[in-house]
């Protein structure tokens, strides 16, 4: 299976087999603890390679024949055009020069994968000599044309001190026996030179390795340790797990409030500013699982009592963002422009690293993971966890599949509100929505090195709707092919843009708004909000609100004003229909047509939902077939798309704004799953009205539940609620309880007061950040100050 660096650690290094029988020190493997440590390099060596292959599995079960059938097909195609000839200049063709970075840290990979179906029963090149041996020659060779230790280290860093020696080493783990001893005292040394520990980054040694590269470099080091039997090595590598060097100041076991890392309220970032969940996230817990496991029991187990941050990350971190066993792309950064590596890809390394570490995390915890895995297995059917499982995942997935004691979890619902890396997620039974927002924090996009080339608006309040009868809708050719100009739920002017991230190293873009983000109520609504600052070149402005209810979003926008002489357009939906999808489109009951509608009140997609205008609004539609090629935007070493046409359809709604709009805006209403009937209903009945959308408030109010949500953009009055500055609050009454949750997501204030209007008569549980003034004219103060836009919550008595 030929996989980039971004898919390789999720395959080499991501999963363990079921044959393990010890986990870390503390957890619920008590027989651990009970016997001596291992301090066998031999038997950690064999646990590695297990670790790699999978180990022993039924060749006769269907799915392990399929994966050995993959591993074959792939490792064939290497094995066959691997150049094993004299005089060769480089190891495949398409790979030279071997001394470009890109292509000695590419062909280092494939000869990984190689080595695996070499190691792995059943395939074609299993155990054979003659692969063996040209292994050997072509690491040898690998060695001394391009990656020694006396080569400079030039172009991007990580094939250098991540890729090439992880791969390397692998390759070790699983040839050891045929490498001569001089050919591996050579490679220990390359590594030695290039990743000699976990806490610096090599080519800037002041430099310390944060979050998934710093559990990158531990697996290599531990590894090293281990074939050149050296303890402290070894040692080493745990320690820079809990970074002992540096008192865990960039310890991966301990919760950050700035920069790289797992913060408490459950997100991740990675490179200071940008959200990473579902890629650096996904290859931390992985990374971090791989080495629990290949430890456990030994000399050099992890007993740090804090891995404990590593299990709550499970559930605050991941849970939220997986969705049917796929990864939201909007956690996903630049991954999103790999073509081999979508959402489902993604998604399963996250399920294969939540697999490993419940081997040897505590029994409550891996009983819960385990049902909500098999949830997630059971109902994804679009690309099943089998097709995308290499060896050693298959047999973690397949003994939670086969356990009858293991009861598939239901789909995750509620609210999130990731205060810490600008995203919110809002889920119910059958969809969840999910908001990519950016400020001056965090990053509205990331690109480089080839990567994301067209990602311009993906934080620009980009909102992702996930159906559960429709999983491949980010997934089927969706990033070659949408439209980057009318992403879903953006507001943006039209002028061209220059391809981004095309020269070496990555970047990012933070616009210079303060406000991003919301606060969430009862774990079950939200509300949000996002100042919209064009970016350079753009004097594009706007003032966007999302409102997150039981079975409804909506999005409202005031202040749009461009005076750039161009036109804006707020994008409503832009759905990927597949390559042959004809999905009805209804507008205001009547078959939908390309063009404008001067006052429509509702439409509807077939196999999608609702989507109403209230009051009416000039809604423009266009059904259209897009061709591009993940070329197009991805053009990475190790990353870069194929040149193949992909053509999908779409349908698209969206409001123009014209040309230099002055103070502009524009609510419109998602009814996810809703039938056209439904959404009719919905539009003549309006159970949630919008009682404010203007430059200082934006407010919703919902009839059914109670519930009154508005977003102050200063001091002002909305929906009878008051507040002393900005604020996003929550208010909510079920008989003689009130639910109040505040935020203040600019973090520009210290306190905010809060003002409702109906009698309260006491608090009966609050946060200690809140005080109420009760009487006829009650008065919430909240200490919004050093929060970080955090909900603040309290429950009162009327």
């Amino acid at each position: 299976m030929h996989l980039s660096r971004r898919t390789l650690l999720a395959a080499g290094g991501a999963t363990a087999s079921v044959v393990l029988t010890a986990g870390p020190a503390g957890t619920a493997w008590a027989g651990a603890r009970e016997e001596e440590p291992i301090n066998d390099f031999e038997a950690l060596l064999d646990r590695a390679r297990t670790l790699l292959t999978g180990g022993a599995f039924d060749p006769a079960d269907p799915d392990f024949a399929a994966g050995v059938t993959t591993l074959d097909g792939t490792a064939g195609a290497l094995w066959d055009s691997l150049d094993r000839s004299a005089g060769r200049t480089a190891l495949w063709a398409d790979l030279s020069p071997l001394t470009d970075p890109g292509n000695f840290g590419q062909s280092y990979t494939r000869l990984r994968t190689i080595a695996v179906a070499w190691a792995t029963p059943g395939t074609a090149l299993s155990g054979s000599d003659e692969t063996a041996e040209a292994l050997v020659g072509a690491l040898r060779f690998a060695y001394d044309t391009a990656y020694h230790p006396s080569a400079a280290e030039t172009g991007n860093w990580w094939f250098w001190e991540i890729g090439a020696p992880r791969a390397l080493m692998d390759c070790c783990v699983l040839l050891r026996a045929h490498l001569p001893a001089a050919d591996l005292a050579d490679y220990l040394a390359v590594v030695d030179r290039f990743c000699p520990d976990a806490d610096r980054r090599t080519n800037s040694p002041t430099l310390p390795e944060t979050g998934a590269n710093r559990t990158d470099k531990a697996v290599i080091v531990a590894l090293r340790g281990l074939l050149g039997k050296d303890a402290d090595k070894v040692a080493s590598a745990r320690d820079a797990l809990s970074d002992v060097r540096d008192a865990g100041r960039n310890s991966l076991f301990r919760y950050t409030t700035s920069g790289d890392g797992f913060y408490e309220d459950g997100s991740f970032v990675q490179h200071s500013e940008v959200a990473y969940t579902g890629s650096y996230g996904t290859v931390l817990l992985g990374g971090a699982a791989w080495l629990l496991s290949l430890l456990a029991g030994s000399a050099w187990a992890v007993t740090d009592p804090k891995v404990s941050v590593m299990y709550e990350a499970v559930e605050r971190s991941f849970v939220p963002v997986v969705f049917d066993g796929l990864m939201m792309d909007a956690v996903r950064g630049r991954a999103i422009s790999r073509e081999r590596a979508g959402d489902h890809r993604d998604g399963a390394a996250a399920v294969a690293a939540i697999l490993l570490l419940a081997t040897g995390a505590p029994a409550d915890l891996a009983g819960r993971w385990r049902s909500l895995v098999k949830g997630w297995l059971t109902r994804n059917r679009t690309t099943p966890f089998t097709a995308l499982a290499t060896l050693p995942q298959l047999a973690l997935a397949k003994a939670v599949l086969a356990d009858r004691a293991i009861h598939p979890a239901p789909r995750t619902t509620g609210s999130f509100v990731f205060a810490d890396m600008d995203r919110v997620v809002h889920r119910r039974p059958g969809w969840a929505c999910t908001l990519s927002l950016s400020s001056k924090r965090i990053s509205a996009y990331e690109a480089g090195n080839g990567e994301n080339l067209h990602g311009w608006y993906t934080g620009d309040g980009m909102t992702y709707l996930y159906d559960g009868d429709d999983l491949g809708q980010y997934n089927d050719g969706f990033w070659p092919t949408v439209d980057p100009y009318r992403l879903p739920g953006t507001t943006v002017d039209t002028r061209p843009r220059e391809d981004l991230g095309t020269g070496a190293g990555t970047s990012t873009y933070r616009p210079p708004n303060a406000v991003a983000g919301g606060a969430a109520l009862d774990g079950r609504y939200a509300a949000a909000a996002m100042e919209l600052m064009g970016a350079p070149g753009s004097g594009l402005r706007a003032r966007k609100a999302w409102f997150l209810l039981d079975n409804t979003v909506v999005a409202l926008g005031a202040g749009i004003t461009s005076g750039d002489g161009r036109p804006v357009e707020t994008v409503i939906e832009n759905r990927n229909l597949g390559a042959d999808g004809r999905n009805r489109l209804l507008v205001d009951g009547l078959p939908g047509r390309n063009g404008a509608y001067s006052r429509a009140r509702w439409a509807h997609i077939e196999g999608v939902g609702g989507y109403v205008l209230p009051g009416g609004a000039a809604l423009r539609t266009l059904r259209e077939e897009r061709t591009g090629t993940w070329r197009a935007i991805d053009t990475g070493a190790d990353t870069g798309g194929s040149t193949d046409p992909v053509t999908r359809r779409y349908l698209t709604l969206w409001l123009d704004h014209g040309t230099s709009p002055t103070d502009a805006g524009y609510a419109y209403v998602l009814l996810p799953g809703a039938s056209a009937a439904a959404t009719a209903v919905w539009s003549a009945s309006r159970p949630v009205r919008v009682l404010a959308n203007d430059a200082t408030a934006q407010a919703v109010e919902d009839r059914r539940t109670g519930l009154t949500a508005v977003h102050f953009w200063a001091a002002g009055t909305a929906a009878g609620i008051t507040a002393s500055g900005p604020a996003t609050v929550l208010v909510r009454r079920r008989g003689s309880r009130v639910s109040v949750a505040v935020a203040d997501p600019g973090r520009t204030g210290t306190s905010v007061t809060v003002g409702l209007p109906f009698a309260v008569r006491k608090v009966t549980e609050a946060d200690d950040t809140v005080e109420l003034a009760p009487g006829r004219h009650p008065l919430l103060t909240v200490a919004v100050g050093g929060s970080r836009g955090h909900t603040h919550r309290a429950e009162l008595v009327q």
